[in-house]
């Protein structure tokens, strides 16, 4: 099945004969030696080589060659309590390079991007209801949205290396075509082309690399990134919007499948009785447990929690503070999904068998309020003791976690090519 690492970035090896070989070679030194960085945080010089088994002489030329990529800086750094000199500590920098990640949801487009050391240096989201503009009007907005942000990495000495649309539905990530978005209404829409034509047409021609990804294994890639040198390795991260799709990381590595069809979780069909879904069938799980399903249980139609020019996370913070107050028709909405979400996590984690399932999109706002309902669910129902210690977390990430996804995706460049 088709995987993507989203752990190791390159395997410290040593020395080989050959100048071209040497080359390969110390550029997998020096990417291991940056996804240490980032993965463990700062270390010493003689830590960086025990945790790369490279020879400490190595790790020294190594290090003075990331310093002056401006990739990484040196600086003394003195532990709580610690008396004598304060030790050297090699951090991760990057300097002016970043990467761009666009989110196009159901309900807005969002622009982010992060500096090498995961800092968000620029965020903007737009609210928009995609489906009903059309792939025309809001590769419109996406492209003015990016140049704006161009603009300002650019005032702020900043360089973007390269930039990762995500979208919910299926890719084909080769050509950076939209095959079938049925939440949005796409259809082989060449996104990264007509991006591209775009910004070139508004004078920015000196463009990144442009790549296209599906928003649930983007988000997954955000998310794992939070956890990474946990010891979580087994991780299902659950998309929280209008669709629900799911993020797959197994032993490490995300899970795309033969086609990148793997996660398409939100069209599992557990209840054929129920209502119609988008993708032409009936009772599939995001139209039991997808932020439509839940503003419909909670409210009538003409309520404010339906008006999409108020923004989703006032609308929630809305459906929230009735839930509390006890209202019945919020209480029913939430035990109703909660049910449901329950039903659909325990088949996954039967199936897939993960250490961590996390909740993102709307479930970050209100599911705390379910969350140890879920615990139950999982326990009684998963075949396995304990549902063998899966845990249910919220995200931290709430809706910006796809387009920060993108962004680290789009940074991996500097990982596996540090130096050309």
């Amino acid at each position: 099945m088709g995987e993507h690492e989203v752990t190791d970035l390159g395997t410290a090896v040593a020395e080989a004969p050959g100048t071209r070989g040497r080359a390969s070679i110390r550029r997998t030194n020096l990417g291991a030696v940056l996804g240490l960085l980032r993965d463990n945080g700062p270390r010493s010089r003689a830590q960086i080589a025990t945790d790369t088994a490279l020879p400490k002489p190595t790790v020294t030329s190594l290090v003075a060659e990331l310093v002056g990529l401006g990739l990484v800086r040196e600086g003394p750094t003195r532990r709580e309590g610690a008396v004598g000199r304060p030790g050297t500590l090699v951090h991760l920098d990057g300097g002016g390079l970043c990467g761009i990640g666009v989110e196009i949801s159901t309900s807005y487009v969002h622009v982010l991007a992060l500096a090498l050391d995961g800092t968000e240096v620029h965020a903007h989201r737009v609210p928009l209801a995609v489906r009903d503009r059309g792939p025309d009007a809001v590769l419109d907005l996406t492209a003015r949205l990016v140049g704006d942000c161009r603009s300002a990495l650019e005032r702020a000495g900043r360089r973007p290396v390269g930039l990762t649309l995500a979208v919910p539905g299926v890719v084909d990530r080769a050509s950076a075509t939209v095959t079938f978005a049925p939440g949005i209404g796409w259809r082989d829409v060449a996104v990264a082309e007509e991006l591209r034509a775009r910004l070139d047409r508004a004078g920015h021609r000196t463009l990144p690399p442009i790549a296209l990804d599906n928003d649930a294994k983007l988000a997954a890639l955000a998310e794992y990134a939070q956890v990474r040198g946990s010891g979580v390795r087994d991780m299902l991260s659950l998309t929280g919007e209008r669709g629900i799709g799911a993020g797959i990381v197994n032993d490490g590595r995300l899970l795309r499948g033969a086609d990148g069809f793997a996660g398409e979780v939100g069209h599992m069909p557990l209840d054929p009785a129920r209502d119609p879904c988008v993708c032409g069938r009936h009772g599939c799980w995001e139209t039991m447990v997808g932020l439509d399903a839940i503003l419909r249980l909670a409210a009538r139609g003409s309520d404010p929690l339906h008006d999409p020019d108020v923004a989703l996370e006032t609308r929630l913070a809305d459906l929230r503070g009735r839930a509390e107050a006890g209202e019945p028709r919020a209480l029913e909405a939430l035990d109703r999904v909660a049910h449901d979400l329950g039903l659909g996590l325990a088949l996954l984690a039967d199936v897939l068998n993960p250490r961590l399932v996390v909740l993102g999109g709307y479930f970050t706002y209100i599911g705390d309020l379910f969350l140890d309902r879920l615990h139950v669910m999982l326990r009684t129902r998963v075949m396995a003791p304990r549902a063998a210690g899966c845990e249910v977390r919220l995200s931290a990430l709430g809706f910006t976690a796809a387009a920060r996804g993108g962004a680290h995706l789009a940074l991996d460049a500097v990982y596996t090519r540090p130096v050309p």
